[in-house]
């Protein structure tokens, strides 16, 4: 059983922000790279794309939110995720306060993964890291933080 089914529920003088996770898988092609992005199939920023990502869960750690969630949008499983960045500017998200901490990897050369869009997301495709689609919230800001943190010499 869950730990957080065992506590009493309690009831907050102060507002509680909402976590998210965010997840940033990069693919190199050649000498360039690729991110794996979804169209977002709802509001807010519905037809535009993201990252996978979205609300954790009350019984789940981030991490286990992140691997939940890339696997809800995208099919993918089992990567090897690496903390990027919590990002907390209180203006991030039309839909309120809402903290997101950031995941990514890097995928080695040839590694083969299938995508299938489900959950929330209407598609998920590959795009060139220099040639990015207009993006929703703040992901463009995410994925700057991924690519110094994950690849070389960025």
């Amino acid at each position: 059983m869950s730990r957080i089914k065992e506590l009493p529920l309690y009831t907050y003088e102060h507002p509680r922000p909402s976590v998210t996770v965010d997840v940033a898988i990069i693919r190199p092609i050649g000498k360039e790279y690729q991110i794996l992005l979804i169209q977002r199939a709802q509001a807010p920023y519905k037809g535009k794309y993201a990252l996978p990502g979205g609300f954790v869960n009350m019984d789940e750690s981030l991490e286990e939110a992140a691997q939940r969630e890339l696997f809800e949008e995208t099919g993918v499983e089992n990567l090897g995720l690496t903390q990027i960045q919590t990002f907390s500017d209180p203006g991030r998200d039309p839909r309120g306060r809402v903290i997101s901490t950031c995941f990514g990897c890097v995928l080695d050369v040839g590694d083969k993964i299938q995508i299938k869009p489900g959950d929330d997301a209407a598609d998920a495709e590959w795009f060139e890291l220099n040639d990015l689609p207009l993006l929703a919230f703040d992901h463009l800001t995410l994925i700057q933080a991924a690519i110094v943190k994950l690849l070389p010499s960025s």
